[in-house]
C-alpha cells in the first residue's frame, strides 16, 4: 500500500491540516453557490495554476491521479448532450472536477499522520461521550492508502485484457477487481485482528 501524499515538497506541506481542510470546505461551499460557467472555468484554471506552481513533477503527479475522473466527465457530458441541457452538464462537470482537484491537492500536501491526528482531535468530544472513534481513525487512512492501489490494479487488469483482446474491457473488469479488493480487505482484516482489532488495544480496555 502507498500514500497519496506527494513526495515533491511544497509550501502547503508545512501548513496545518485543519487549515487546509477548512479552506477546502469554504471553497466547496463557494463553488456550489456559483451558477456561472465562466466563473467556474476561472476557478478550474486557478486550481490548475496551484498544481503547476510547485513544478512540472508535481503537476504531472496531480494530473495523473485525476485520470480516474475522466470516465465520469464523459458520462456526464454525454448524458446532458443527449438530454439537450449541455449548459447544466458543463456546470456540473466544471464544479465536480474543480472540487475533486482541490480535495486531491489537500491530500497530496497533507501527510497521513497529520490527517489521522486531525480526525482524532475532531472526534475527541465523541470519545468523552463514550463513543468509539478508533474505527473512523483507521478507516480514513485505509481509504487513502487503498485508493491508488485499486487504481493501479484496474490499470493492470486493463493492460492484461488489451494484450489478449482488441475489444474494450469495460464492465468485464468489475468482477476480478472486486475479488482482488475483497482479498486485500481480508488480509488487512487479519492484520488488524492480529494487532488487537480496529479499536486497538488501548480503546478495547
Amino acid at each position: 500500500m502507498i500514500s497519496l501524499t506527494s513526495p515533491v515538497e511544497t509550501r502547503a506541506h508545512r501548513w496545518p491540516a485543519g487549515l487546509k481542510l477548512g479552506a477546502l470546505c469554504l471553497a466547496s461551499t463557494g463553488l456550489f453557490m456559483v451558477q456561472d460557467i465562466p466563473i467556474l472555468g476561472a476557478a478550474a484554471v486557478a486550481v490548475l495554476a496551484l498544481y503547476a506552481a510547485p513544478g512540472p513533477a508535481f503537476l504531472r503527479a496531480g494530473l495523473r491521479s485525476l485520470r480516474v475522473v475522466l470516465p465520469f466527465v464523459v458520462v456526464l457530458l454525454a448524458w446532458h448532450a443527449i438530454s439537450g441541457d449541455m449548459w447544466m452538464g458543463l456546470l456540473i462537470t466544471l464544479r465536480m472536477v474543480t472540487l475533486i482537484a482541490l480535495a486531491n491537492l489537500v491530500t497530496m500536501t497533507t501527510g497521513l499522520e497529520d490527517m489521522v491526528d486531525l480526525v482524532r482531535r475532531l472526534t475527541a468530544p465523541l470519545r468523552r461521550l463514550g463513543l468509539p472513534t478508533g474505527v473512523l481513525e483507521i478507516a480514513i487512512p485505509l481509504v487513502i492508502r487503498f485508493t491508488p492501489v485499486l487504481v493501479a490494479r484496474a490499470e493492470t487488469l486493463a493492460e492484461a485484457w488489451r494484450a489478449r483482446s482488441r475489444r474494450r474491457p469495460g464492465w468485464r473488469l468489475i468482477l476480478p477487481l472486486t475479488l482482488q479488493a475483497l482479498d486485500d480487505a481480508d488480509h488487512v482484516g487479519e492484520a488488524l485482528r492480529a494487532r488487537g482489532g480496529a479499536l486497538g488495544p488501548q480503546q478495547q480496555e
